[in-house]
């Protein structure tokens, strides 16, 4: 062979290798990335000024959480040749939820988070087109779903309002503040938060002191006159009381701001004001958790809250079993996320996965304040025999849901 002919050769030679170098894998070469579709079903809804004004609901809570969860899953679908698409549908306020729903199904999307009220969420669950669709509820707290009213082919994401109530309670005892003076707010969703915080007390066998309404509203809370009179009527409310820590539920922001530093004696506050059991909180740093919060906020500019981070779950719950089973199938995927073996790190600390009797996301609740996570919960001290987390909320032989 001449020099020049083996000159050729070589180089050739070298071409070779680098394209064999820089060519992508076969199965990317050979076919496009396996889709998994995932839906996100919401409804818009115009938010009231906040009370304080200090913090108005976002636009985009819960599809926010949704977005960066498809994104976290495109991260890992990279090397499993998977590609994850979100399928948004939100619908306008006085919209048809229903409307929506079929839109989806009708375009093959079977896995929904949805960011919707329990009458809605059961509204959707129980139409034909539901029948074979898992739908991950990412926003209703409601008892009853996971209860009388559970159905089969709804997941939770979203804590239920007894795993709140428990996570508050196990601390206040481990605190040893069993003194329970709970204030209850006007609303119907008010109660409902107060009924689970005395079914923990009773489950725990802590103490309800006093149970008391608020029914008092100055003229203009704003103004200088109507901030002293609400202190002044938050040290009346509480005086010739003795009890441990005052427990509010006040979810639209009535009255609990007013409550701290108000009280006739000096004493905690928790419940839906002070110390908050949550799902995700802004103060959470640990088990990894700063990454999240630092993704959400470079895709949001905002702070993640409990909605977005039950509609993350949801998606990354969708995304964890296809990468599990290899599949796009979505009975395989709704398969797997129901069995034994799957487990989703949430940056808790612990893997979390879903309850067989009632379909509930098992999962730690945060306990913190503005600027402080103050504890974990479940608390070390309250055991159970198969998983510590089954503490909180509902367990196997209390409940009450019989799937339909």
């Amino acid at each position: 062979m001449s020099a020049r002919a083996a000159l050729i050769s070589t180089k050739a030679l070298l071409t070779t290798l680098c394209l064999l170098l820089t060519a992508p894998p076969l199965h990317a070469q050979d076919q496009a990335a396996t889709e998994v579709h995932i839906g996100y079903l919401g409804r818009m809804m115009k938010q009231p000024p906040p009370e304080p004004y200090l913090d108005p609901l976002p636009a985009d809570l819960g599809a926010a959480g949704a977005r960066l969860g498809v994104a976290d899953d495109n991260t890992t679908g990279r090397f499993t040749g998977q590609k994850f698409v979100l399928e948004e549908s939100e619908v306008s306020e006085g919209g048809d939820v229903v409307a929506a729903f079929k839109k989806l199904t009708g375009a093959g999307v079977r896995l929904i988070a949805v960011n919707l009220p329990e009458a809605e969420l059961l509204q959707v669950a129980d139409l034909p087109e539901a029948r074979g669709v898992t739908l991950f509820n990412a926003a209703a707290p409601d008892d009853d779903l996971r209860a009388d009213k559970c159905r089969a082919n709804v997941l939770h994401t979203v804590p239920s309002r007894a795993m709140l109530a428990d996570a508050l309670v196990q601390y206040l005892l481990v605190k040893r503040w069993p003194g329970v003076f709970l204030v209850v707010g006007p609303t119907d969703a008010d109660r409902a938060y107060a009924a689970a915080i005395k079914a923990s007390i009773t489950k725990f066998h802590a103490k309800l002191v006093q149970e008391k309404s608020w029914d008092y509203k100055p003229g203009a809370k704003r103004a200088d006159t109507g901030q002293y009179a609400m202190t002044q009527q938050a040290a009346n409310f509480t005086q010739g009381i003795n009890y441990d820590v005052l427990v509010v539920a006040d979810l639209d922001d009535e009255f609990g701001d007013y409550l701290s530093y108000a009280t006739y004696a000096p004493r905690p506050i928790a419940g839906t004001h002070g110390l908050i059991p949550s799902a995700w909180a802004r103060p959470h740093q640990g088990w990894g958790a700063t990454q999240l919060q630092n993704r959400f906020l470079g895709l949001t500019k905002r702070w993640m809250l409990d909605r977005d981070y039950a509609a993350w779950l949801a998606v990354r719950a969708v995304g964890e079993a296809a990468t599990r089973t290899h599949s796009a199938d979505a009975d395989k995927i709704a398969g797997f996320i129901r069995g034994d073996t799957f487990e989703l790190g949430g940056y808790k600390g612990v893997p979390l996965s879903f309850r067989p009797w009632d379909g509930q996301m098992r999962q730690a609740i945060l306990l913190a304040d503005a600027r402080a996570l103050i504890s974990v919960s479940p608390q070390a001290a309250f055991l159970h025999q198969f998983s510590q987390l089954d503490t909180l909320g509902v367990d196997r032989p209390e409940s009450k849901c019989h799937m339909k």
